[in-house]
């Protein structure tokens, strides 16, 4: 099991890094807010959990462990994989999870692409009582991180090798379209990257 990796940042991609570590490069699946944080030739640790499937093993990091243990637990519920485990974390915070498990908030949960109704329900049902304790105060609606996204946006974009210039005016188009609730973070990511591709 690899619980995290220590090395210099050698690419970034919009679905994740390559981390090389003693001279391999593992390549990382990460979430957008993860992935706002690194800087290729930066020094970095991430928290990691192994995925081992027959045909693949699948290396997904984290920024912290918070993150990496919330991603695992998602995964004991019936109908999570990985990837709809690292949607939940590339929409919400661990914090606003716990606390929408906690207090039967299905609207919350159905906000992460690929969870319904019916999903949200399994797992408030089958997770309420392994949540962990829930921050007070912790914010479980959108409002909270509605300047946030333009960050992490920005953040990315700039990892992936824009300029800020570049990043800031594809985030402004982005913005404009953005009418009442807020998209996730990786929608309105590759919204941006679809513009700034056309002006390459």
């Amino acid at each position: 099991m690899i619980a995290s990796v220590r090395g210099r940042v050698a690419a970034v991609s919009p679905e994740g890094a390559v981390i090389e570590v003693g001279g391999v490069g593992l390549a990382v699946q990460c979430a957008p807010g993860t992935l706002a944080g690194l800087r290729p030739g930066a020094e970095v640790r991430l928290a990691t959990s192994l995925v081992v499937r027959e045909d693949s093993l699948t290396l997904y990091g984290f920024a912290d462990d918070d993150e990496k243990h919330l991603f695992e637990l998602l995964q004991t519920a019936s109908g999570v994989g990985p990837r709809l485990a690292q949607a939940v974390l590339a929409v919400h915070t661990p914090d606003t999870v716990r606390k929408a498990i906690a207090n039967g908030d299905t609207a919350t949960l159905t906000r992460v692409p690929g969870i319904g109704k019916k999903g949200a329900e399994r797992l408030i049902l089958e997770l309420r009582d392994r949540i962990g304790p829930v921050a007070v105060g912790a914010h479980a609606g959108p409002a909270g991180a509605a300047g946030a996204w333009q960050e992490q946006v920005r953040q990315a974009l700039i990892g992936l090798g824009w300029t800020a210039g570049q990043a800031d005016q594809a985030i402004a188009e982005v913005a404009e379209t953005v009418d009442g609730e807020t998209p996730p973070v990786p929608v309105l990511l590759k919204q941006a990257i679809r513009l700034l591709g056309k002006t390459r």
